[in-house]
């Protein structure tokens, strides 16, 4: 189940309150921000016509959505697939919804408290910063491959292997590896595409069965001789007397590195972009560790790496003047809340030195990214150090964006600094 889709139609939406936009269309993900304006000059709450749900584009809704506990990632825990209309699984899917049955993501409580517990200390602000040296030893070992070169794609060059190497060693796999769990990766996330077709899902299903059959020899090698690392901790650990099954750890390690990477990338890549093209000397931006914090968060609001998350109603309710079903799909739309004028001053300025900063682009609540002290992390370190190292770096072509609306991350970075 890559994505929750709206099961039942929903038919009585007033005219003044639906909007359209198509995800597929490249005039809308290269720059989706027009449709959010035109949303928040009129009304942040409407009906998506091309999803066919609910979807919220406002701070203050999204922030309450994301910690309401009404709504929830599952949903056969209070209804049956018969009451939904919820067709049964793809057999053609079925590893990688193999992949995605015990998610932290899609979980909720107690399953999902279960597990977090189990994986949460490895991530805690004072474990992940032990990492920052090994971070700057890296930004420095990618930035040294292509400092003689004329240009080159920082995305495949640089934001895309730190966060790929970081994760695989945090949990205990190789960093030789991180080609190759970034190659699956990407192929698994092409399942939350809109319109996914047949041939994706295939390749997205292999990809999965792939991941994991390499998972499960490591995993029978922890089992023999165990390391200091998370895979051994997930797979020795006990919570209320209980260990993780073999498939909860590999759908655990499955998500961590999936998203260990994803949304780094994406925000060093549009962080990058947004740094470049707002004229703003580098040198201020990361003058002190306070502004390079600032700096880092102001690049998670301007361009956010994840523009829609999805929830079920897991009753019939109310929420925001909007009547729900048992069952209704809402869209919080991150990237709007992340520059709604009622927010933000100057919401669609790229302003690190702003004071009005937030962003809900982690998320919140129970499913708040459990890696988002080491992304913050990562995400200071790449911007200061490749700054400090290439000052005079700039686009050497205009930047397109990845036709997948919901992971809003770039084709290619091409930058130059000589």
């Amino acid at each position: 189940m890559a994505a929750i889709i709206q099961l039942k139609p929903i038919t009585d939406v007033p005219d003044h309150r639906r909007a359209s936009a198509d995800p597929r269309d490249p005039v809308f993900f290269q720059n989706p921000y027009a449709f959010y304006d035109r949303l928040h000059a009129t009304d942040p709450t409407f009906f998506w016509e091309e999803y066919g749900h609910w979807c919220f584009a406002g701070f203050k809704e999204v922030s309450a959505l994301l910690r309401d506990k009404r709504f929830g990632r599952e949903i056969l825990h209070v209804a049956t697939r018969e009451e939904l209309g919820m067709p049964e699984p793809k057999a053609h899917t079925a590893a990688f919804d193999l992949t995605e049955k015990y998610s932290l993501l899609n979980l909720e409580p107690p399953g999902h408290t279960r597990l977090r517990m189990l994986v949460n200390r490895a991530f805690v602000s004072r474990h992940v910063e032990q990492l920052r040296p090994r971070i700057v030893k890296l930004a420095n070992e990618m930035i040294d491959q292509f400092e003689g070169q004329d240009s080159v794609d920082l995305i495949k060059a640089f934001a895309a292997p730190i966060p790929a190497i970081v994760i695989a060693e945090m949990i205990g796999l190789p960093s030789e590896s991180a080609p190759q769990l970034l190659a699956w990766s990407n192929r698994m996330v092409a399942m939350y595409m809109f319109g996914v077709s047949h041939e994706t899902e295939l390749d997205a299903n292999q990809a999965s069965q792939d991941f994991m059959d390499y998972l499960r020899s490591v995993i029978a090698e922890r089992r023999k001789q165990p390391r200091e690392d998370l895979l051994t901790h997930m797979l020795t650990s006990e919570q209320g007397g209980e260990r993780l099954s073999d498939d909860e750890v590999m759908s655990t390690a499955i998500l961590l590195l999936n998203a260990g990477h994803e949304a780094t990338v994406h925000t060093t890549g549009n962080g990058v972009k947004s740094i470049l093209e707002s004229g703003i000397d580098p040198v201020t931006l990361f003058a002190s560790e306070e502004q390079t914090a600032a700096t880092a968060e102001e690049c998670l609001r301007f361009d956010a790496p994840l523009h829609m998350f999805t929830r079920y109603a897991l009753s019939d309710l109310e929420f925001g003047g909007v009547q729900l079903r048992k069952g209704d799909v809402v869209g919080m739309l991150l990237g709007a809340a992340n520059r709604d004028p009622s927010r933000f001053a100057n919401a669609n300025t790229f302003d690190p030195f702003r004071t009005d900063g937030a962003n809900v682009s982690f998320g919140a609540g129970i499913h708040f990214c459990i890696g988002a002290p080491l992304a913050r992390i990562e995400l200071q370190v790449a911007f200061s150090e490749l700054f400090r190292r290439l000052p005079k770096l700039r686009l050497a072509e205009q930047p397109r964006y990845n036709d997948v609306y919901h992971f809003h991350g770039l084709e290619r970075l091409m930058v130059s600094w000589s």
